[in-house]
């Protein structure tokens, strides 16, 4: 009885040749099915035309127009999630049993690899000279201590934080001033350094009021031109659309004191709310690097905190090397705050 019993249950635990044979057989079938209809190529047009205008937004979407309700910006803003539409294709594509559908979804598949693939490699270096994070604290942050504190414990060198509020401003600074030696406050936005900050001033973003700055800071790696911003906040509305006039002026005006900035070597550190593929954001993205992009592992995304879905917490460089980019633990803030290490000194080996 003992030895049937044994026999019994290998013979259910289905791991031998019995059970590799009758999947092939099952595939086969499938196979044989799919081999002897002749509706396979005429079935899924709407699908495989579908595959088509995904590739197409994807591709072309520089060329959607922002006209109306800023369509092309918003289309920019969560460009990588086209993606997702990808494995619905295709399943959709095997219920109803069409190779044209199937085929169809290998062009939005290769066209979303040929854009972000890049981004799902991990291109983190070592070394570096300079550590730098930015936050946005969110001006109703409800710990702004315990904030600063897990901001500070990533070690950064230098760190940008924006929207912040009259109240909470003594905060952060009590919080900060141990690791912290040099800080200013300019407006809602403010840097803080482990080095000497010189020739602080705020800078104007055609807003009306200061949420952005500019500071030297002397790193011992030499000069390098720090500016903190925090761009207008966009909306999207079901009668306006994607409104985002008034931010994208802000980043025109940002964009044009980045290129008259003496210095050779600057780093740009803040809420955009905007992401590398918006078009508005040329001015800046058009002199500057991403360091998610040159020296990061996956897409970054920063906000909001609880779900992820878009980067526009942004650290980009012009004269440095990205070495490697990360994004922090989440805070009191909807925001996840970002880091980065670089390159100040490029000649060195």
């Amino acid at each position: 009885m003992a030895q049937q019993a044994y026999v019994t249950e290998t013979d259910s635990g289905g791991q031998g040749p019995d059970r590799r044979g009758s999947g092939l057989r099952r595939l086969n079938r499938l196979a044989a099915g799919w081999r002897g209809d002749p509706r396979i190529w005429r079935r899924g047009i709407v699908l495989a035309a579908l595959a088509v205008i995904l590739a197409l937004v994807m591709l072309l979407h520089a060329q959607i127009p922002n006209v109306i309700g800023n369509l092309g910006s918003l289309t920019e803003t969560f460009l990588p999630w086209l993606g997702l539409f990808v494995p619905v294709l295709f399943l959709l594509g095997l219920v109803r049993r069409s190779a044209t559908a199937l085929i169809a979804v290998l062009v939005p598949a290769i066209v979303w690899l040929n854009l972000f693939g890049g981004q799902l490699t991990d291109k983190t270096g070592s070394g570096g000279d300079l550590t730098v994070a930015t936050h946005n604290v969110n001006a109703d942050n409800p710990d702004p201590a315990g904030t600063a504190q897990d901001v500070a414990a990533s070690g950064a060198d230098v760190v940008a934080l924006e929207e912040l509020t009259t109240d909470a401003v003594p905060t952060y600074e009590k919080a900060l001033a141990a690791t912290y030696k040099y800080h200013s406050v300019q407006g809602t936005v403010g840097l803080w350094s482990k080095y000497p900050l010189s020739g602080v001033r705020s800078v104007d973003i055609q807003l009306g009021w200061t949420r952005a700055m500019r500071a030297a800071v002397a790193t011992p790696a030499g000069q390098v031109a720090v500016y903190v911003a925090h761009l207008p906040s966009v909306r999207v509305k079901m009668e306006a659309g994607f409104t985002a006039r008034q931010r994208d002026k802000s980043a025109d005006a940002l964009g044009e004191a980045i290129a008259d900035e003496p210095l050779d070597k600057a780093v740009l550190l803040g809420d955009l709310n905007g992401t590398m593929n918006d078009r508005a954001l040329r001015a800046i993205t058009a002199q500057m690097r991403s360091t998610q992009g040159a020296s990061g592992s996956g897409m970054g995304f920063s906000w909001p905190a609880s779900f992820p879905m878009a980067r526009i917490d942004q650290i980009m460089v012009k004269g440095i090397e990205p070495m490697s980019s990360w994004t922090l633990p989440e805070t009191g803030s909807d925001h996840l705050p970002v880091a980065a290490r670089v390159k100040v000194d490029t000649t060195a080996s």
